[in-house]
């Protein structure tokens, strides 16, 4: 008999098996590659000096040159910096019309339209500013700002009418320029003018209120010193005449806010300076910027004019002089103020979130109360939202520190100040 347990074969007997392991965090791991790749340089360096310094060399100025291509193109931006009404924009490598906002850049070969009762600011890095008027449309034409050189910049007109100003630039023989269908007038630093287009009358007209400018077309050359007028159809005779001057603004002041007790009955008092050769004045109040809704408007002999039954509200007001001739001046740069009834003076809310530096231009990024009147240093603040929140672009600054100086009033007669100090690099 076999025994049957003699023949099975015996099983293998399994030896314990013991892991052991060691946790390596994240930050250790990248510690030892860090190690490892510096010390390949470190050896690569003492092998091959000479490669090692041009490689390092060319790894910083492709560095340079990429951080100082961002500085320059922040520093070159033209943006809006006041906007009312209905105002479009079209870019250059679009074929879409969109909506002007003060986050948009402009670029050469932009277009910006207004509606009849829009307004657009577009300010320059040189601190030249165009101001579109209501129904015109222009085209940014040119935009070369480069620090220690000469600017140059310019708008096409092609219908409606731009003011423009020109600040005192720092670089001799920069230029701000309004070109038309066959003209260009270049103005001179400091100087302001006021510019129109009319396409069905093929007339073109240009106005120094200060300064100086030059037009050319084709072969002819023009100087236009202040309160000269140059008028020019397309194809005709280059005419200059001298204008008569817009009566200078005196009260009320510019934002300011005019307390009463009943508006109904109680007068406000407007005055401006007199003009030498002027006879007469014609005065306006309106409750919008381009005075569609005007709700004064008197003729009169003197310098200044009282008006009674204004409501509660924000005013604009404007002047224009007339001579013994008849001839009527343009009109004053209009006041804007506000009336209130009066009550309790309290502090208002004026916030300052941020500055924002482009440049040698300040961004001055806040918020205040609806319906108050904000100045920084001097300057109106136009774009003020309905919620407060307001944005203004201060002039092009020279290199150092700068304190810009806020002031504001709301329609309660409380005040508010605030100071900040910028540092322009």
């Amino acid at each position: 008999m076999i025994d049957q347990k003699s023949t099975e074969p015996a099983k293998a007997k399994i030896s314990r098996v013991e892991v052991y392991w060691h946790t390596v965090t994240y930050k250790t791991v990248a510690l030892y590659v860090i190690l490892i790749i510096g010390g390949i340089g470190v050896a690569t360096y003492f092998t091959f000096p000479d490669l090692s310094t041009k490689l390092v060399k060319r790894l910083n100025e492709a560095v340079s040159a990429h951080d100082a291509g961002v500085a320059t193109i922040t520093a070159r931006q033209a943006r809006f910096v006041n906007l009312d009404g209905k105002v479009q924009v079209k870019k250059v490598n679009s074929v879409e019309w969109q909506s002007a906002d003060y986050q948009l850049t402009l670029d050469k070969g932009d277009l910006i339209q207004t509606g009849p009762e829009g307004v657009a600011r577009m300010a320059f890095a040189d601190g030249t500013t165009y101001t579109v008027k209501g129904d015109t449309l222009v085209t940014v034409e040119e935009n070369i700002v480069e620090q220690d050189h000469a600017s140059q910049v310019g708008v096409h007109i092609s219908s409606g009418q731009v003011d423009l100003a020109t600040g005192a630039w720092e670089v001799p023989g920069s230029k701000a320029e309004v070109s038309f269908e066959n003209a260009v007038a270049s103005l001179r630093a400091n100087s302001r003018a006021a510019v129109s287009s009319d396409p069905t009358t093929k007339q073109q007209q240009i106005t120094i209120a200060s300064g100086s400018a030059e037009l050319n077309r084709g072969g002819e050359h023009l100087d236009i010193g202040q309160w000269q007028r140059v008028t020019f159809p397309t194809g005709g005779a280059i005419t200059r005449t001298d204008v008569l001057a817009p009566p200078q603004l005196d009260t009320p002041l510019n934002l300011q806010a005019i307390t009463v007790v009943d508006p109904k009955r109680d007068p406000v008092h407007f005055s401006w300076k007199p003009v030498a050769t002027a006879k007469s004045y014609e005065f306006q109040v309106s409750t919008t910027a381009m005075f569609s809704k005007v709700v004064a408007d008197k003729k009169t002999t003197s310098e200044g004019v009282d008006i009674v039954g204004l409501d509660p509200g924000d005013y604009y007001w404007r002047v224009r002089a007339v001579d013994e001739k008849n001839a009527v001046s343009d009109q004053s740069d209009p006041y804007k103020f506000a009336l209130v009834i009066q009550g309790k003076e309290q502090d208002m809310l004026l916030e300052v979130d941020n500055t924002v530096l482009q440049g040698n231009v300040v961004e001055i990024i806040g918020r205040t109360e609806p319906g108050a009147a904000l100045i920084i240093n001097g300057e109106p603040v136009a774009s003020i939202q309905s919620d407060g929140q307001f944005r203004h672009f201060l002039p092009p600054m020279p290199k150092g520190s700068h304190e810009v100086i806020i002031t504001g009033q709301n329609r309660r007669g409380g005040t508010a100040t605030k100071r900040v100090q910028v540092v322009i690099p």
